[in-house]
């Protein structure tokens, strides 16, 4: 797949006003039609899931754009959620806004600098998350505009379609409204952790996104076809020699 270009002349791409305390140093931009009438927005596409399910237009937004980070506030476990663009700056430059990346942990840093992408593939992952939401089993239905709006880039919305990226089971739209307490059922997550495009983004289990944990999904399919290898009737255990003392 060819890597969408927002700025081919589709799309608005008018600079948004924003409060954000790192606007100055990247600019966000309209994502509605070229020519459209009306007020300019950054993501259009999900205004219909906005409306019949904003919990899930919500998180489309908040996994495209923001990484996830430490759940504790303290100097070395870094910020929770910072939008991933800001995580490419130079240490210097995010000293200014008050980031000091040489308090943190350097598990924190790394994990912090794997999660980074620019401001263009975060709003194209939220694209094709959009579309993934529809297809999935018990989406609402995708309205013609919506649909006008992402088939050209993404191919026709397709009902019931859409299943965990790990397990591959269907994932139904429903079990976005099963959080408890605080802990969602379906999460975001990528083929490969440190990368951040629509084509290694989907959705998957809480339990399935957690076992695949920092492994590639290829490293993680390979680590439990050895589990189960391990684990067939007949099966030699291997044994380490213990080297003499």
């Amino acid at each position: 797949m060819s890597v969408l270009d927002l700025d081919s002349g589709f799309f608005c791409r008018n600079t948004l006003k924003s409060r954000s305390k790192y606007a100055a140093m990247t600019l966000t931009k309209c994502h509605r039609l070229k020519g459209h009438v009306g007020k300019c927005d950054e993501f259009p596409f999900v205004d219909h899931l906005c409306e019949v399910a904003p919990r899930v237009a919500a998180k489309i937004i908040r996994d495209s754009i923001m990484t996830t980070g430490a759940a504790w506030k303290s100097e070395d476990a870094g910020p929770n959620r910072i939008l991933r663009w800001v995580m490419l700056w130079s240490d210097e430059d995010l000293l200014k806004f008050g980031i000091n990346m040489s308090k943190l942990k350097p598990q924190v840093v790394a994990k912090l600098r794997e999660k980074a992408a620019d401001y263009d593939s975060c709003i194209r992952v939220a694209l094709g998350l959009a579309k993934l939401a529809y297809e999935m089993p018990d989406a609402p239905e995708a309205p013609e505009d919506i649909r006008a709006y992402l088939e050209p880039h993404f191919g026709r919305i397709r009902k019931n379609v859409t299943a965990c990226s790990i397990c591959l089971l269907p994932l139904s739209f429903r079990l976005f409204d099963c959080a408890k307490r605080g802990k969602a059922a379906i999460e975001t997550c990528h083929h490969n952790p440190r990368l951040h495009s629509p084509e290694n983004t989907g959705f998957a289990h809480r339990e399935c996104n957690i076992a695949q944990g920092p492994k590639t999904r290829e490293e993680f399919y390979n680590w439990i076809a050895g589990i189960l290898a391990r684990a067939r009737p007949g099966h030699r255990p291997v044994t380490t020699p213990v080297p003499a003392s």
